[in-house]
């Protein structure tokens, strides 16, 4: 002990950081990925930490482009792009996002990325560096998604009052009122009289029914979980199904069904569901389609999901008419029906059915051209619903 002390030096040689040193305590990260890239953008060293984090091995990676991590949504973005210059404008850049690995699954990452400079202050690159933050941003988007849940849940029934109370209570009482009159005066009405209104109650009671059972499957969206039952499922059989039932309300209008999707194209979704979803769509879209008209249902991949498209060559809509769309009013749904031939009704069953499979549904429209309506639905049994709406904030201290 009194050697090293009275010699200093041999005690600072001893314990000279080596690059082979840093390189071990890089590589015994294993939560961590670190990793260069050249000034052209091109991986130059690979961690084992990156390894285990994204599956490529370093002879895999080494030379590849930077952009290999990044999904495709943040690649037409130009998020790698505008992280290096604020790298270089201020230093370092930082950020929560989604990053892809080899095998195309996702995952939640803090990431940080700063220049690289040499010992004579050369410029060398960037240094890249990140963790996977995938279960806690899983526990936190549950406990958001337990949340909106429970806001859309009395919303919900808030929304199942104002229909029973209105849209299924008025209509019932008139029905009543005419089955009243029918029954006091059928001995001194004529026969024509008598005719029209059973004509009248009968299509009411019809439409009743209908709202009745758009009712029911809305609620199971809601209420009944148990019967959720998702599977891997081929699309063409259930655009086959939908166009056989409609395919005697296409002809009265001489109408062409017909879709352009390969065989061998599936989703993950819940059947009952989808043909749900499917018909709603293709029926409005015959509602809203003029004899001679064409209705087309084509498919295109985009990452981990499908996108379908419906289109047709009908009427078109307003701006006005395509921003309410999904979101009527509640305590008008009689009219909504009576004006859109149910239209509103049948779209807002659609679009919870889809958020139930961890889709969405938007509209492109030009009046008088037709409409384009989109829906998507995931390839596989999703890991986890991607990009929140709620923002989660930057956190170093993760």
């Amino acid at each position: 002990m009194e050697n090293i002390q009275e010699n200093p030096k041999i005690l600072k040689n001893k314990y000279i950081a080596t690059t082979e040193f840093y390189s071990q305590i890089i590589d015994s990260l294993q939560d961590y990925s670190i990793f260069t890239i050249d000034k052209d953008f091109i991986i130059n060293s690979w961690s084992s930490g990156s390894t285990k984090i994204f599956g490529y091995e370093t002879d895999e990676v080494i030379g590849q482009p930077f952009n290999l991590i990044f999904t495709d949504q943040d690649l037409n973005n130009g998020v790698p792009q505008k992280e290096i210059e604020i790298a270089l404008k201020e230093g370092r850049a930082t950020d929560n996002r989604w990053h892809i690995t080899k095998d195309k699954s996702l995952f939640y990452a803090y990431g940080l990325v700063f220049p690289l400079t040499g010992l004579d202050g050369e410029f060398l690159g960037y240094v890249k560096i990140l963790r996977d933050l995938t279960e806690r941003k899983q526990s936190e988007d549950a406990i958001k998604k337990y949340v909106r849940e429970l806001e859309e849940l009395n919303t919900h029934k808030e929304s199942v009052m104002a229909i029973l109370s209105h849209d299924l209570r008025s209509p019932l009482s008139a029905i009543i009122g005419t089955t009243k009159y029918l029954k006091d005066n059928f001995h001194k009405m004529k026969p024509d009289a008598i005719q029209e209104m059973l004509n009248l109650l009968y299509k009411s009671s019809t439409d009743e029914l209908e709202m009745l059972d758009y009712l029911v499957e809305w609620a199971r969206i809601k209420y009944a979980s148990d019967v959720f039952s998702p599977s891997q499922l081929k699309l063409t059989e259930y655009i086959g199904k939908v166009f056989t039932s409609l395919n005697e309300t296409a002809s009265i209008n001489a109408l062409n069904l017909h879709h352009e999707i390969e065989e061998n194209t599936t989703v993950f979704a819940d059947g009952k569901m989808l043909i749900s979803i499917i018909q709603n769509i293709v029926s409005n879209a015959i509602k809203h389609t003029g004899k001679g008209g064409t209705i087309t249902v084509s498919a295109k991949r985009k990452e981990d999901k499908i996108i379908v498209q419906v289109k047709d060559t009908g009427i078109g809509m307003s701006k006005e008419i395509m921003e309410k769309l999904f979101t009527p009013q509640m305590k008008t749904l009689s009219e909504t029906r009576k004006k859109n031939k149910g239209a509103g009704i049948g779209l807002l069953l659609v679009k919870g059915f889809l958020e139930k499979n961890d889709g969405e549904i938007w509209v492109e429209s030009i009046e008088g051209e037709g409409s384009s309506f989109y829906f998507t639905l995931p390839i596989e049994k999703p890991l986890h619903k991607i990009g929140s709406s709620d923002e989660i904030m930057f956190d170093e201290s993760a």
